[in-house]
């Protein structure tokens, strides 16, 4: 779990008693890797052009990133492959998100008076860590700005720890495909087998395990 610092624009300009955050994940389905969330608060004036991740450029995340994490308040949460294999990919990516906004509060030293959610769930009852009041939003990262802030920032940071982790496991291509299905991956997972960050629980990880035994 990761935290970042509030800006000087946080610590001027917003009271505990209206803090909305948003929060996204990203790396639900991949094959590989951990699943990253994060929590953002928006400076104000907040960066302009935020939008859902997928739908930015490369360079446009990556700049839009390098502003928000100078800018913003900000907290990531990372929970790893074998995490996810003992607790699945919904629990894991809950656990992600209450890491996230846990870090968000270290830094700014208060709970959100609002917790918004990109997708039709909220931890909020489903995590025993999960303290604060959310509101889960369909396709919230290209509606509510501090949700699309968090989605860039949980898939660059996923992104990188997967080009991370790419140079000590090189077979699978991770710097490009991030650890999804590929058919590279899907080739380089029959020629060479799963490595100790494949989630062994997901098909086809688990029908290579089952065939090998």
């Amino acid at each position: 779990m990761l935290s970042g610092t509030p800006s000087p624009e946080f610590s001027g300009g917003f009271a505990p008693d209206n803090l909305v955050i948003g929060v996204d994940e990203a790396g639900r389905g991949p094959l590989a890797g951990p699943v990253v969330a994060a929590a953002v608060l928006l400076c104000k004036p907040r960066p302009s052009g935020l939008d859902d991740s997928k739908k930015l450029s490369p360079s446009r995340r990556d700049e839009l990133e390098q502003r928000i994490r100078r800018r913003c308040a900000f907290g990531i949460g990372v929970v790893d492959a074998a995490e996810i294999d003992r607790i699945n990919i919904f629990q894991a990516t809950m656990l992600a998100m209450s890491q996230a906004v846990a870090a968000l509060c270290d830094a700014i030293g208060c709970d959100p008076s609002m917790v918004l959610v990109d997708g039709n769930m909220t931890p909020h009852g489903r995590r025993a860590e999960w303290r604060w009041q959310a509101r889960a939003i369909v396709g919230g990262d290209g509606i509510e700005p501090s949700i699309g802030a968090a989605s860039i920032l949980a898939k660059t940071w996923r992104d990188r720890l997967m080009r991370d982790a790419a140079l000590e496991h090189p077979h699978y291509g991770w710097e490009r495909n991030a650890g999804y299905g590929t058919p590279q991956h899907l080739t380089a997972l029959r020629e060479y087998g799963p490595s100790p960050l494949h989630r062994r629980s997901f098909s086809p990880v688990a029908q290579l395990d089952l065939f090998s035994a």
